[in-house]
C-alpha cells in the first residue's frame, strides 16, 4: 500500500505566469529537447505549476550556416514571421533553441520588440562557473557559429578556447550534427564523441555543446569531460526568467493601491 503523501495546496494563480514563446524547428528533435529540459528545469509539483509554453516549430527556416557561408537565403525574414505569430498569440519573453541562429539575434531582437534571451550568454555563464581557472573551453558547434566567433567574441579575450580543427570539422563535427538532422542518433554520436576527445586530448578541460543537435547525443561519458548543454543552460535561464516574473506579477497585485 502506498503511504499518503501531504503537499502544500498549489497556487491556484499558477496560470499567471508568462507565456513563453519558444522559436523553434531548427531542428524539430532539438526543440523537444529544449521543451523537456524546461520541464525538468521547473520546480513544479502539479500541471498548474508548469511554465505556458507557445512553441512555433518551423522547420523550413532556411538553413542558417548556408546562409552565413552565402550558399543560402538569409533565415531572417522567416524568423521575424515566426517570431511574429508568437508575439501575437501573446508571448512575453521569446527563446530561441538554436545557436547559430543567434547570428541574427540582433536584428531579429529589434524587429520583434519583445525580451529575448541569449542561449550562448547563458552557455557561456555556465561554462565560466564551471571551467577551472587558467582552464580551456573546449567548443563544438556548427561551421558558422565557430567561423563567425559567435562564442569566441562573446566571451571576450580573458577566455581560453580549444577548437576543432578544419579537417575535424569536416570528418566529424558536421557530419555528427547532419546525422542527428537526419534521425541516425548512433552514427552521430560517434563522430562529435571523436570530436570531443579530440579537444579533451588537446586540453579542453570543459566541453560546451554549441549546437542544439550535440546534447541528443552527447554528454559527458561519452565526451570524456565535463560538458555544458547550451539547451540546458537556456532552458534554465528561461524558467528563472518566469519565475522572476510571476514574482513581479505577483508583488503588483498585492501593492497598496
Amino acid at each position: 500500500m502506498c503511504a499518503a503523501l501531504s503537499f502544500p495546496t498549489p497556487d491556484p494563480r499558477g496560470a499567471e505566469a508568462p507565456l513563453i514563446g519558444i522559436l523553434g524547428g531548427m531542428g524539430p528533435l532539438a526543440t523537444l529537447d529544449f521543451m523537456h529540459k524546461v520541464l525538468d528545469a521547473t520546480p513544479a509539483r502539479c500541471d498548474q505549476d508548469h511554465l505556458p509554453l507557445l512553441v512555433s516549430s518551423i522547420p523550413q527556416i532556411p538553413d542558417r550556416t548556408a546562409a552565413y557561408l552565402g550558399e543560402g537565403v538569409s533565415p531572417l525574414p522567416a524568423l521575424v514571421a515566426s517570431g511574429r505569430r508568437l508575439a501575437e498569440a501573446g508571448a512575453r519573453l521569446l527563446v530561441m533553441p538554436c545557436n547559430t541562429a543567434h547570428l541574427w539575434f540582433e536584428p531579429l531582437h529589434a524587429a520583434l520588440g519583445l525580451p529575448m534571451l541569449h542561449l550562448v550568454d547563458a552557455a557561456l555563464a555556465e561554462a565560466a562557473r564551471q571551467t577551472p581557472t587558467e582552464g580551456a573551453i573546449g567548443l563544438l558547434a556548427t561551421r558558422a557559429t565557430l567561423e563567425s566567433g559567435l562564442y569566441v567574441r562573446r566571451a571576450g579575450a580573458s577566455t581560453r578556447w580549444q577548437l576543432p580543427t578544419p579537417d575535424e570539422l569536416t570528418r566529424w563535427v558536421m557530419p555528427g550534427i547532419q546525422a542527428v538532422k537526419a534521425g541516425d542518433l548512433a552514427q552521430g554520436a560517434i563522430c562529435l564523441g571523436r570530436a570531443a576527445r579530440a579537444l579533451a586530448d588537446r586540453g579542453a578541460r570543459t566541453l560546451v555543446l554549441g549546437c542544439t543537435e550535440i546534447p541528443l547525443v552527447l554528454d559527458a561519458d561519452r565526451a570524456g569531460l565535463p560538458v555544458i548543454d547550451a539547451t540546458a543552460a537556456l532552458a534554465r535561464a528561461t524558467v528563472a526568467w518566469a519565475l522572476a516574473e510571476r514574482a513581479r506579477m505577483r508583488m503588483r497585485e498585492h501593492a497598496p493601491a
